[in-house]
């Protein structure tokens, strides 16, 4: 069977690389979604991936009014360089070729984003993650998904996550809420659905790029969607 995408982007949440602790990693889970990532690499897919950073710290959600509101962003940054290198080494471990970019300078650990070499690598078959989001304040590792899907061609953008799939509710709030197969961006901004932030979603919608939105509590997810099941909701 033919991968029905040859070039993804795979967004991964930072909770769900810390499994039920909620913080730090569970490195049985990572290993999961690794043999997973790696079964799609082995299917000729090539994979760049962003890695949010929850886990660890998350911004401006965990710095609130204490701390000002760049620095606390920064050390946001900082969280989804840690699970980055945690992911890069597990796959690794499983021989997978994989380079790590990060979108501020810390040549020591890994590369700096250069979008043409981070495109090189993906032909050469090397699974791409990209860290510390679009380096800027003020942007989610959300944006940042759909920022390096944009830049490096992605077919579509796999949002793997502790929900499987959008709902017009919250299903924890409203059990018999409806979820969606498909939906639009266009619905999406309108009734401020919890996709992804609104500058992402803005972002996607304008350079036509698809959303895959399905649960990562089964990694073989990822490998379906890419093959063509239709699991999740489709965003378009």
């Amino acid at each position: 069977m033919e991968p029905t995408y040859k070039r993804v982007l795979l967004k991964l949440s930072g909770e769900a690389l810390a499994g039920s602790a909620s913080r730090g990693l569970d490195f049985e889970i990572i290993g999961k979604v690794c043999d997973v990532i790696k079964k799609c690499n082995e299917a000729g897919v090539e994979i760049g991936i962003v890695i949010g950073g929850g886990n660890f710290w998350r911004g401006v959600k965990d710095g609130g009014d204490r701390m000002e509101r760049t620095r606390a962003d920064h050390m946001g940054m900082m969280a989804t360089v840690l699970n980055c290198l945690a992911v890069a080494d597990v796959l690794e471990q499983k021989g997978v070729s994989v380079r790590v970019q990060t979108a501020i300078e810390m040549r020591e650990i890994a590369e700096p984003y250069i979008r043409s070499k981070a495109v090189r690598h993906l032909e050469k078959g090397r699974v791409v993650i990209f860290g510390c989001g679009t380096g800027c304040p003020y942007f989610s590792t959300d944006t940042a998904a759909v920022l390096r899907a944009a830049e490096i061609n992605a077919d579509v953008i796999l949002l793997a996550k502790n929900i499987d799939g959008v709902y017009e509710a919250d299903p924890k709030l409203v059990p018999d809420a409806k979820k969606f197969d498909e939906i639009s961006y266009s619905e999406v901004l309108a009734k401020r659905l919890a996709v992804m932030d609104s500058t992402a979603t803005s972002l996607s919608m304008d350079n036509s790029i698809p959303i895959l939105l399905f649960a990562l509590q089964d990694p073989e997810n990822i490998y379906r969607v890419i093959m063509g099941e239709k699991i999740g909701t489709k965003v378009y």
